[in-house]
């Protein structure tokens, strides 16, 4: 009988199968040291040129990578054979969407959920439950896998550690252990340059546990996703709500999701661009205000914007620091922080265009996507006006 463990996928054909799973799971190593820092989280002495990675605040990091014995090399595994960690997010589906209209086998992690993610299995992914929170799940999703995308994060409502850290680690040393080919992991752009926020630096930490894993693997730095932008702007100003934004002048170059994993599997096939770190980044790095500006122009109406100054972010990030239950409430400030201080996050696309083979005019800009959002909403709504009109004539 197999073990629960497994259960809950379904038998691949025997020449899908790089290695069979062990039963005792002995190739799993994951051993860290606590260290009575503010995060909890891992730490240790840093490794021979690691840089700045190992801090003492907020983050230590280096948890010891899995090492693979005594299993027998198997049959490899089809190239085309993919596993997205973080399916149901912004970017999440854009990747699995991409990856199954160019002809992927696509299999989706997906925490237990009381509403299944029915979606995933309408486009055609395999939706397989698996949590990086509880490492023994992870082995059995990644049994004739190829390739993993990672990008999972974790839910606000939890430690930025448990999925952020933690869970990347173990599912890290799961790849290793496996004999994945190739890892593909999101980061944030400048990630290196922020140790006093927990979430950056965290990014960071994982890019160089992966760097040692010793797997085959690419590291994508991003800025911002247009798609953000439609619950933050476009939709308060069309409901004539409050826009909330900062007195700051940051500086972002939001990206479409859907160009993004385009330019994913453009450079996951290109055997050149193997443990690279690359960035990508919009046409152009814009203010909020700039994004305020064109979604009411594009409206056709202004905003009510409510204006919070950087200072009460800081204060508030601070007063939670006192209190252990709002500790996490005070990481994510402490990001907010940065993406509201007079920085710019954006990055010259050139070379990348080149190495990819892309044009950049194939690029979607910010006043494209916005321009086909608000056509099409606006044009719904005004269909939905006219019907409603209808309805009030009697006869």
């Amino acid at each position: 009988m197999a073990s629960t463990s497994l259960s809950y996928l379904p038998s691949p054909p025997r020449h899908h199968l790089r290695r069979r799973l062990p039963s005792n799971l002995a190739f799993l190593s994951w051993r860290r040291t606590l260290a009575p820092t503010q995060l909890g989280l891992p730490s240790a002495s840093p490794p021979p040129d690691s840089g700045r990675c190992c801090v003492p605040f907020p983050v230590r990091c280096t948890s010891q990578a899995a090492v693979a014995t005594s299993l027998a090399p198997g049959t490899p595994v089809r190239p085309t054979s993919i596993l997205v960690v973080g399916a149901t997010g912004t970017l999440g589906r854009q990747v699995v969407r991409r990856a199954l209209d160019e002809g992927y086998d696509v299999r989706c992690l997906v925490r237990p959920r009381p509403a299944p993610a029915d979606f995933l299995r309408d486009w055609g992914a395999i939706v397989v439950n698996g949590d990086l929170s509880k490492p023994e799940t992870i082995p059995a999703t990644l049994v004739g896998i190829h390739t993993i995308i990672d990008c999972a994060t974790g839910r606000p409502e939890e430690p930025i550690r448990t999925v952020d850290w933690e869970g990347k680690v173990a599912l890290i040393q799961c790849a290793k252990a496996m004999g994945i080919e190739k890892y593909v992991f999101y980061s944030i752009h400048n990630c290196d340059k922020h140790p006093e926020v927990p979430l950056m630096e965290i990014k960071h930490c994982t890019e160089k546990f992966l760097h040692d894993s010793g797997l085959s693997y690419l590291i994508i730095r991003l800025c911002g996703f247009m798609q953000g932008l439609i619950g933050q702007y476009a939709v308060p100003i069309l409901e004539e709500k409050s826009v909330w934004g900062t007195d700051a002048p940051t500086r972002i170059a939001y990206m479409d999701t859907q160009d993004i994993a385009r330019l994913t599997f453009i450079a996951a096939r290109n055997e050149k661009i193997n443990k690279k770190l690359l960035t990508f980044a919009g046409p152009r790095a814009w203010t909020t205000q700039e994004v305020i500006t064109l979604c009411e122009r594009l409206a056709g109406q202004d905003a009510n914007i409510t204006t919070v100054p950087v200072s009460i972010l800081k204060f508030t990030r601070q007063l939670t620091r006192f209190f252990q239950w709002t500790n996490d409430v005070a990481d994510r400030l402490a990001f907010s922080e940065v993406l509201s201080s007079d920085t710019v996050f954006s990055a010259p696309m050139k070379e990348t265009y080149e190495l990819l083979g892309v044009d950049q005019n194939d690029i979607v800009t910010l006043e494209r996507y916005m321009q086909d959002y608000f056509t099409n909403i606006l044009k719904k709504l005004k269909d939905l006006k006219a019907q409603s009109k209808q309805t009030d004539i009697f006869f």
